[in-house]
């Protein structure tokens, strides 16, 4: 993509370690992405357009595919407009895939898909597309087929349905129009075209009713503007129900321009996004409802953006309201940036550099020195960033990602809302799953403990999957536990710390995160009150404590409750989620009108803190807890000791789930969990009886499927991400690939073997080190994926051995 709008002169490979976007030494010695990068450019190149008119301008993230950074995903989906997924030919969708287009179903974010690799032996087109609407349960609009050569061997370019066309690469990457007579030349690939173009416009017409109407007037030979359009409505519209399918090859440029022209086509811009959500206190609003209406980039509706916004431009006016998605400190990168680099997605007003900045989460102001924007390792200063860009703000010292920023206006006369709510009001944060895995870190000295202190405090504030304790909580003063989502995750972080920060250190071998439960169904609601001195104030608070049991995935179930959810007179509630726990703080004692003599929201945080570090270190064995619902009930009358007594009400909250924690533990009733994967291998027939016999017997784990690699996910839906019900793939248009016919042909010159998937729940210690196992069974011939799937009770021998 870069390469084709200008912005590289060479085409980079992963295998080479040339990329743009992959540009820390690590990514390009593994050859992944392992961090988002942004990077701005113009699309079509100016030589392409005509007089008059103006390119596009496309933020692209570059997110990691690997399971271990799925947090890296997480955080940047809230602040995209589109997004593409990529699709490998030969695997097929992936675990990892499923759940991304889940998650970027929740964001509601309108999606492209491009079947990459088709150039490879084992790659399937067509098992792709059904790939998709058996895995993601979307249905694809496949907008172009394959082009082969005569054989049926060679990937050679794309046949675009809508234009009637045919694209051929060269080796050296450019593309040639394939002449009209040529393709009609071969009737089964004109016949498939037009085929492939009649299901795309029926499918089209169930959910765009204009072009209903053109169909009954004109039939099916309808003008490409006329189904372009249908397709940029249905994108935006059907919540990744729908979903237009293109086919490519990158490693030989194959299908990239018309990916990009898909971009531009069918993609929306700031302006025509769906509205944000955002949160003032524990209530959630529409961002287009709360600011003023003809500044609030809502829905298109009156937003305009870009330089030509004037209204937008003047913060003080209007305000400003921005979003935190990722930070990054390394100066060897970044030389001349002043502290960390803050990327942020701007989506109301214009981000000025030297404005004060008001961090909602924090309750502080802040200034940026320098707004800018990044192309990978590069910055480029510019004045401002208008609504919909993505830029980076370099100066900040304390944001984190997550966090909303806003630049105050002078008044909010113009909005539906007061100051005091405008300053509280934040943008959804991305959730941060449960760690998996750890590491324990202990530094050569006195000054290389504090250097190794402050460098786990940055790379956390970068990465908040990446958590660590020290002293009592680590087990010992001089030990630091560096916690993450898997091995992979732990490495690239450990190499982070010896080269970019300099610690001298020394870590341990990654271990299983175990986490503790309950093993009641409840400790019973008990009241503790605290009342010594906190930082030489004397004082007092109290609380009445709860802490329950809840079963995998009971949390979604207790939010939903918690939206519904109705305070009677003189009380409110507060709802938090974390690390798989939830906290529920419940206020008593208000006066006429719900008037409580103290911040509801501070004091709800200030007692969710306590909570939140009681379940940080269990009473067993020292691990966090898991599974738990704390109930706090906190009563103005009786329980506030006064203005000055917040470092009580905290510690109020600590010890007393502590202390019903403690209690449960003595009566014999906290157990162990342990993290257990989705495993998926792909392996050789001949392999895959001894692999199902070593995850059966001595790894402890449960085979769930064994299937065909070929046709895995193509007999049934198994993902109910996008529609409401399974589709019928029997429905669904997928080209056949051309090689059917030869396959027995094709096997016999590649000495293709018959691969199988294996599907198994496996405990995460059993699969630490499992790929160098799989490398003797297989002879290197087999992929492995995982991903948490739950945390299980450890029971029996293996408990003991915990």
């Amino acid at each position: 993509m870069l390469y084709y709008s200008g912005v590289s002169r060479h085409l980079g490979n992963v295998d080479h370690g040339d990329t743009i976007t992959d540009f820390l030494p690590m990514e390009r010695a593994r050859g992944i992405t392992i961090q988002s990068a942004a990077i701005s450019f113009n699309w079509p190149p100016k030589q392409h357009l005509a007089q008059g008119q103006t390119p596009k301008t496309i933020n692209l993230i570059d997110t990691p595919g690997h399971q271990d950074f799925r947090f890296e995903v997480d955080r940047c989906l809230p602040v995209l407009d589109g997004a593409v997924c990529i699709i490998d030919a030969v695997k097929g969708v992936e675990a990892h895939t499923e759940r991304v287009w889940a998650s970027a179903q929740q964001y509601s974010i309108p999606r492209l898909v491009y079947v990459n690799k088709l150039d490879r032996d084992g790659a399937s087109f067509q098992r792709s597309v059904l790939d998709v609407a058996s895995r993601l349960n979307a249905w694809p609009l496949v907008c172009q087929i394959p082009l082969w050569d005569k054989t049926g061997d060679e990937f050679q370019g794309v046949v675009d349905v809508l234009e009637r066309r045919g694209l051929r690469w060269s080796s050296n990457g450019t593309c040639s129009l394939v002449k009209e007579q040529t393709l009609r030349a071969n009737e089964a690939l004109w016949d498939e075209m037009e085929t492939a173009r009649v299901k795309l416009i029926e499918r089209l017409c169930e959910d765009d009713d204009e072009l209903v109407e053109a169909f009954s007037e004109q039939g099916a030979d309808l003008p490409s503007s006329l189904v372009k359009a249908s397709i940029r409505r249905v994108v935006r519209t059907a919540n990744g129900s729908v979903v237009p399918v293109f086919a490519g090859s990158s490693l030989r440029n194959i299908g990239v321009e018309p990916l990009l022209d898909a971009v531009v086509d069918y993609l929306p811009n700031p302006q025509e996004t769906h509205d944000v959500e955002v949160r003032i206190g524990q209530e959630a609003r529409m961002l287009g409802d709360v600011m003023a209406r003809d500044v609030a980039t809502e829905g298109g509706k009156k937003a305009k953006g870009g330089k030509g916004n004037k209204a937008s431009t003047d913060p003080s006016k209007t305000g400003a309201l921005a979003s935190v998605f990722k930070v990054v400190n390394d100066p060897s990168l970044f030389a001349g940036t002043h502290g960390m680099l803050t990327f942020v997605r701007v989506y109301h007003g214009s981000l000025h550099k030297n404005a004060q900045v008001w961090n909602a989460n924090l309750a502080k102001f802040e200034k940026p020195f320098q707004i800018a924007q990044v192309s990978a390792a590069k910055i480029g200063e510019i004045p401002y960033l208008a609504p919909g860009q993505i830029g980076a703000v370099t100066g900040l010292k304390s944001a984190r990602t997550g966090d909303t920023l806003h630049i105050l206006p002078t008044s909010t006369q113009n909005m539906n809302l007061t100051t005091a709510d405008l300053r509280a009001m934040t943008i959804r944060p991305p959730d941060v799953g449960p760690a998996v895995a750890f590491v324990s870190v202990e530094a050569y000295g006195q000054v290389e403990t504090k250097k190794l202190a402050d460098a786990l405090d940055k790379i956390s504030r970068e990465d908040p999957s990446l958590r660590w304790q020290r002293g009592e909580e680590a087990g010992s003063e001089d030990t630091f536990v560096l916690s993450g989502m898997g091995q992979l995750h732990l490495d690239v972080a450990m190499d982070r710390l010896r080269t970019t920060y300099r610690v001298n250190a020394s870590f341990s071998d990654v271990q299983v995160d175990y986490k503790e439960c309950l093993a009641t169904a409840t400790t019973g609601p008990t009241r503790h009150v605290y009342d010594r001195t906190v930082a030489n104030k004397a004082g007092m608070a109290a609380c009445t404590v709860e802490v329950e049991r809840i079963e995998e995935g009971e949390a979604s179930e207790l939010q939903q409750q918690q939206k519904t959810h109705r305070d009677e007179p003189g009380e409110a509630s507060f709802y938090f989620q974390r690390d798989g726990n939830v906290f529920v703080i419940r206020f008593e004692g208000g006066g006429e009108n719900t008037v409580f003599p103290f911040d509801l929201d501070m004091v709800s945080r200030q007692l969710f803190s306590g909570a939140y570090g009681a379940l940080a270190r269990g009473p067993r064995r020292g691990s966090p807890l898991h599974g738990c619902k704390v109930t706090i009930v906190f009563n103005a009358k009786t329980d506030y000791g006064g203005a000055d007594t917040d470092g009580h009400i905290v510690n109020a909250a600590l010890h007393g789930v502590r202390n019903a924690l403690r209690g449960a533990h003595d009566k014999g009733l906290v157990g162990v969990l342990e993290p257990v994967m989705n495993v998926r291998i792909a392996c050789p027939d001949d392999s895959a009886g001894a692999i199902q016999r070593d995850i059966t017997g001595s790894r402890g784990g449960v085979v769930l499927e064994v299937r065909e690699s070929s046709s895995a996910g193509a007999s049934s839906s198994t993902s109910s991400t996008a529609g409401d019900s399974p589709i019928d793939l029997a429905q669904v248009y997928a080209p056949p690939d051309p090689y059917v016919s030869i396959q027995s042909l094709r096997e016999a010159k590649r000495g293709v073997t018959r691969l199988l998937e294996i599907v198994a729940k496996v405990p995460l210690k059993e699969m630490l080190a499992y790929d160098t196992r799989l490398r003797s069974m297989t002879g290197g011939r087999h992929s492995f994926t995982m991903e948490l799937g739950s945390f299980e009770r450890v029971v029996g021998s293996r408990e003991k051995n915990v």
